[in-house]
């Protein structure tokens, strides 16, 4: 007896081992892990405290528990950017799910709609898409529900009926369309499940404004403010101002137009199609459901056979991402130059004049027909392995490129997209002259004088400044250092941001790991193989960036180690300032330099919320360094005057 209770404790032991040191059940610990998994940009690190293999997801920020349940994620204004993860339905417990003001993306998952608990839904201020589920009919307890300034599509669901706590209802600033459902629904006339807003006796604001909506206002919503209706196609014009019958027409399909004139001519139709709709439904969420429960027999089963001692952590067999069906706006590319393959091979010798290569992708250098030297990017993805996430995120990509227009940033011209042969190809304007890399390390000193050194500075920060105060949301650059900025003939630098089309079938399979927040001194050789950097990461390498330009120096090598440990000893002596130069420079302005010193020290403080602005950092350079004739003049050299014609 006493060996068999010793074998049970020891049984017991080993398994309290192998569970998570988790507070919070598993299900919602793996639901918060596909959270994390689905948000591919993270700038200002909101979630670099989730560590998804080790510590208590309870004291993530954002996450709130009580009784070791999740009952509230709210990250708010984060300028997170990704998908919502449909695993977030696994969250039984949750009251308040809160993500307004970022980047989010995609649909919304109906799995939302099993957060019975759930008392506050807030999505708004996104770029999400496609018709809102109808499942998020089934959620009973919720009393505040905002999806206002998204890009939601389609009819309001009847099923907003069965939300009888509701008290605050906001869908203003979307594409939606159709009848508003007020009153009971004719649909279901046998059924209380889709009763109208009408019933909902606890609604206190309501707010339809700027989307489509058409037929009229019932009766029982107009003790709402007027503005609740404003901007839509609401036949009840003089109640509130609608949109021009042209906006109308042309956003609804005319077919549509026509049956909301007279919604009882194809009832029967539309009741037919609905029924038929909602069997195939309940067929397909039915055969979901016995695999899930299948799979998880098996599971279960393999667990409980004996196996060797190696304990290996929980980890999906399949990417998550490939299951997830990602509604993608045809219209997102309507105003990009797309070019067809043909056109580019023409272009680029067969696709021979190879100019750089990485294990996705390859870049070529072309001439169009027209003229212009360009640089084309090839995805090397093959399509079995092309999902509907990459896909948007490539549209979503391209279209955030094509806003960059500026003097010292590399602008997208087009891109092309054909399935036969598969192809994915971005087609950016060509600087002639190589990386500026490939100038301070490899090529000829005379070439970066001074003068040009201080014009290269002033321009990349230029370029910096644009992309992160006058674009709204601000672009960051995946990975800003010496090799990122190309310059033309004239030796003026150009951004670019290939890095984020070199890493993208990486990007998307990353699902774990902790989210950078721009580094630190002895960060820097994990900066290099960052991927995403946010506002300050680019200011941190903006400053590297200028260490390396004076000084002529690698950010790091194994013999000579970290720039930046190198150059902390040197910038804030005076005295010592002069030995942070190329030895080969000549005609170097100290005035010059103790400006540069100045930005390199704020730019590279250990603290990211201390850096300044790249407007601030901007104007130091403008002010405090004159590149002009007259600094020439006053500076009184031959030499500069032979520096000038080469900067000129």
């Amino acid at each position: 007896m006493r060996f068999h209770g010793f074998s049970i404790l020891f049984l017991l032991w080993v398994f309290l081992l192998i569970l998570p040191s988790y507070s919070i059940a598993n299900d919602e610990v793996l639901a918060l892990r596909a959270f994390k998994r689905a948000i591919s940009e993270d700038p200002l690190s909101k979630l670099s405290d989730w560590n998804t293999l080790t510590g208590d997801p309870c004291s993530w920020s954002g996450v709130t528990c009580s009784q070791n349940q999740v009952l509230s994620l709210k990250l708010s204004n984060s300028s997170l950017k990704g998908f919502l993860a449909p695993e977030i339905g696994m969250l039984s417990s949750l009251q308040e799910l809160i993500l307004d003001d970022n980047l989010l993306l995609g649909a919304i998952p109906k799995q939302v709609g099993k957060l019975k608990r759930l008392k506050v839904l807030d999505l708004s201020k996104n770029q999400l898409v496609g018709p809102i589920p109808s499942e998020i009919g089934g959620l009973t307890s919720i009393a505040k529900l905002n999806l206002q300034s998204n890009g939601l599509t389609g009819s309001l669901p009847p099923e907003f009926g069965n939300l009888v706590n509701l008290v605050e209802l906001h869908l203003n600033r979307n594409k939606l369309s159709g009848l508003v459902p007020a009153s009971k629904s004719t649909k279901y006339p046998f059924e209380n499940r889709s009763a109208g807003l009408c019933q909902l006796t606890q609604l206190k604001v309501a707010d339809f404004s700027y989307n489509f909506f058409t037929g009229n206002i019932h009766p029982c919503l107009k003790n709402l403010p007027r503005s609740s209706f404003q901007g839509n196609c609401f036949k009840d014009r003089g109640f509130v101002s609608q949109r021009s019958t042209s906006q109308c027409f042309s956003f609804n399909d005319p077919q549509v137009a026509n049956d909301t004139t007279d919604s009882h001519i194809d009832g029967k139709q539309g009741k037919k199609k609905e029924r038929k709709w909602l069997l195939v439904l309940e067929v397909v969420t039915g055969a979901v459901v016995a695999i899930f429960l299948i799979t998880c027999a098996v599971i279960t089963f393999k667990r409980c056979k004996p196996k060797s001692s190696v304990i290996r952590p929980w980890r999906r067999t399949t990417n998550w991402k490939d299951q997830i069906t990602v509604s993608i706006d045809e219209e997102l590319l309507k105003d990009v130059l797309k070019l067809s393959r043909q056109e580019l091979e023409i272009a680029c010798e067969d696709f021979s004049n190879i100019i750089g290569s990485s294990p996705d992708s390859k870049m070529y250098k072309g001439i169009m027909k027209d003229g212009p030297e360009v640089a084309v990017i090839s995805l090397c993805i093959s399509e079995s392995h092309w999902t509907s996430y990459l896909e948007h995120y490539f549209k979503t990509k391209v279209a955030d490129s094509a806003r960059l227009n500026h003097e010292n940033t590399a602008n997208l011209l087009g891109y092309c997209k054909e399935n036969d042969p598969f192809s994915r190809m971005l087609i950016f304007e060509y600087a002639s002259n190589g990386t500026l890399y490939e100038h301070l390390h490899y090529g000829e000193g005379y070439q970066l004088s001074w003068i040009r050194r201080m014009k290269i500075a002033i321009g990349v920060a230029r370029g910096l400044r644009y992309l992160h105060t006058e674009l709204q949301p601000p672009f960051t650059m995946s990975e800003l250092n010496s090799s990122a900025v190309y310059l033309t003939e004239d030796f003026s630098p150009k951004l670019v941001d290939f890095e984020s089309w070199k890493t993208i079938q990486s990007k998307v399979k990353q699902d774990s790991g902790l989210v950078i927040n721009g580094g630190s001194f002895h960060g820097i050789v994990d900066s290099i193989e960052r991927r995403h950097m946010d506002v300050q990461g680019n200011i941190f390498a903006f400053g590297m960036l200028l260490l390396e330009l004076i000084s002529g120096r690698s950010p790091y090598s194994k013999d000579r180690g970290n720039l930046v440990d190198w150059a902390m000893e040197r910038l804030h002596h005076p005295e010592k300032m002069s030995t942070l130069v190329d030895p080969e420079l000549k005609n170097v302005k100290a005035e010059d330099l103790s400006v540069i010193c100045d930005v390199v020290s704020l730019c590279i403080d250990p603290e990211p919320s201390k850096r300044p602005s790249m407007q601030i950092i901007c104007a130091m350079l403008e002010d405090g360094i004159d590149t002009s004739i007259t600094a020439v003049l006053n500076h009184q050299s031959s030499l500069a005057w032979a520096e000038l014609a080469l900067a000129s």
